[in-house]
């Protein structure tokens, strides 16, 4: 019986071949594996980027996968807590034999990109004691609403900017920089007593960063720029405050290193200052090497940290470190020269030049070469009403007589 077929847009062949010779089954064409993006750099041409490509792995179906690894900056594994290498032996070459055991754990995926040294370790869990929250850490602190069985406070967090770019063909990253500066400000948070000039620290938030009090007011610089000016009575609470910060800084021999009008805060409507910014802090008891060395490795003194939650180990000391320069005008010449064996006297030079702007309500600036040498401008103290002879004192050389901060000297 004939069949009709629906009219087509191509001509069917019919081959008749015997069974024998059908060739093999085909294996179906394997599914490209999926890229994604391992790295984006800047390089250093303009507007060029790098973008480097990695294949995915295939994951098995019974494999689990990191559900909290929602982001670059939330997912770096700490060098020293790593329990796994990911090596390219280790990835590429597992032999099991029959008679091996079955593993019972299987190593995490390897995130989109894991930086080796990365700050971000800092506050890794578990997070050391020593970074905790400090007793009562509100005690200070206003809250700014009530809930019905609650109180908010304000505050803010301070996470590591880790930049990574490539340069002249190599990749630079200042990922050591800054681990040094989040553990020179954390040493001081968490050895200082509470004081009403110093921000106060609430502790560490896990896999971010320090969390800190919310200073609501201006800059120093901001304060005395503003007209009209301020008056004498203003001018002495604000000396009297800083010497008192800074003084009690110095009484747990640590520095503060980048004393400046822009690390200076004044709250409103208070008036009262408060001491920001610890990251070039130094301890007067380390040894000091010159900041043109190869820097310091910050990393060695995180693998000391404690391991467990309840752990008491306090924040390993720093033996040797190195003083950079800070702010300029404020920064003594004997840290521009990279000479500097005394950080204590060099805070009092950064206070002296703070007395010459808070005397004369105005920012000065004095050109590098001649502050190398200990040259100030002849016209610095045209304009000083209160603070001539004690700034004079405050910038001295340091082995000519420099006057220290003492809290005896408060006015």
């Amino acid at each position: 019986m004939q069949q009709n077929h629906r009219p087509g847009f191509s001509r069917a062949i019919t081959v008749n071949t015997p069974t024998d010779a059908l060739p093999a089954a085909v294996p179906p064409t394997p599914r490209p594996k999926a890229m994604h993006v391992k790295r984006v750099t800047l390089t250093s041409k303009k507007n060029w980027w790098m973008v480097e490509m990695d294949e995915e792995e295939e994951q098995p179906l019974g494999n689990s996968t990191n559900s909290f690894s929602s982001s670059e900056e939330t997912i770096v594994e700490p060098v020293v807590f790593n329990a796994y290498n990911h090596g390219a032996d280790e990835r590429h070459h597992h032999h099991h034999h029959a008679g091996d055991l079955k593993r019972t754990e299987t190593p995490p995926p390897s995130p989109i990109y894991n930086p080796p040294r990365h700050p971000t370790s800092i506050f890794s869990f578990p997070t050391p004691t020593a970074y905790c929250a400090p007793p009562n850490a509100t005690a200070s602190l206003a809250p700014f609403a009530h809930g019905s069985a609650s109180e908010l406070f304000k505050c803010v967090v301070k996470k590591p900017d880790v930049i990574q770019l490539e340069i002249n063909g190599e990749m630079q990253s200042n990922a050591s920089d800054v681990t040094v500066q989040f553990l020179a400000e954390l040493r001081v948070y968490t050895t200082l007593s509470r004081h009403r000039n110093i921000c106060t620290f609430l502790g560490s938030l896990e896999n971010v960063g320090m969390v800190l009090e919310f200073v609501d007011g201006r800059t120093l610089y901001d304060v005395i720029i503003a007209r009209p000016s301020l008056t004498p009575a203003q001018k002495i609470d604000y000396h009297n405050q800083l010497l008192d910060g800074l003084t009690h800084l110095h009484s747990y021999r640590l520095s503060h290193g980048d004393v400046s009008l822009l690390n200076i805060q004044v709250t409103t409507p208070t008036n009262t200052i408060k001491l920001l910014d610890f990251g070039r802090s130094v301890s007067a008891d380390s040894t000091f090497k010159s900041p043109d060395d190869e820097p310091v490795d910050p990393f060695p003194y995180l693998g000391k940290q404690a391991n467990g939650p309840h752990s008491t180990q306090k924040i390993p000391h720093v033996k040797v470190e190195q003083i950079h320069p800070g702010t300029r005008p404020f920064s003594a010449p004997e840290i521009l020269r990279g000479e500097c064996q005394d950080p204590l006297l060099a805070d009092a030079y950064s206070f002296g030049m703070i007395l010459v702007c808070l005397d004369r309500c105005e920012s000065i600036d004095v050109k590098p070469w001649d502050q190398r040498k200990d040259k100030l401008p002849q016209n610095l103290f045209e304009e000083c009403e209160l603070f001539t002879d004690r700034a004079k004192e405050y910038l001295r050389k340091w082995d000519g007589g420099r006057r220290r901060l003492v809290k005896g000297d408060m006015i």
